[in-house]
């Protein structure tokens, strides 16, 4: 084997080895951070109903992270949509997306930030001073 095969084989397999160590640290830390905010929300029955075309949507799930977003009661109201279920925010009378959905039978329209999720809720806010 001359020096380059030698040296690329080498290379290889220190990268196989360190690969799965570096990918570790690079988890979803906005969602380890506010999956216990979005479950909470899920447990006070707070619902959003949106579209998964929808910008505003789709940046308010981020707001969660991943793992965060995967935890809120989302509800898909394009057919399109993974699980869509039309007929269910046709007879909420769902028209703009987001919409939130409370206990109390209240709704809020648009991308709302932690602060207003705690307040109808009564969920602790995220730390967001967390490293």
């Amino acid at each position: 084997m001359d020096k380059r095969k030698k040296i690329s084989a080498a290379a290889i397999i220190i990268i196989s080895i360190a690969l799965p160590f570096l990918l570790a640290g690079c988890g979803d830390q906005i969602g380890d951070r506010y999956v216990s905010f979005a479950s909470c929300l899920y447990q006070k029955g707070a619902k959003m109903y949106g579209a998964y075309w929808c910008p505003v949507c789709n940046n308010q799930k981020s707001k969660f992270g991943s793992l965060g977003a995967a935890k809120l009661n989302y509800i898909e109201c394009d057919a399109r949509g993974e699980n869509g279920n039309p007929d269910l925010c046709l007879r909420k009378g769902i028209a703009r997306y987001p919409t939130w959905e409370f206990t109390d039978g209240t709704r809020l329209v648009g991308e709302l930030d932690f602060e207003q999720l705690a307040e109808k809720t009564g969920c602790k806010l995220p730390d967001t001073n967390a490293k």
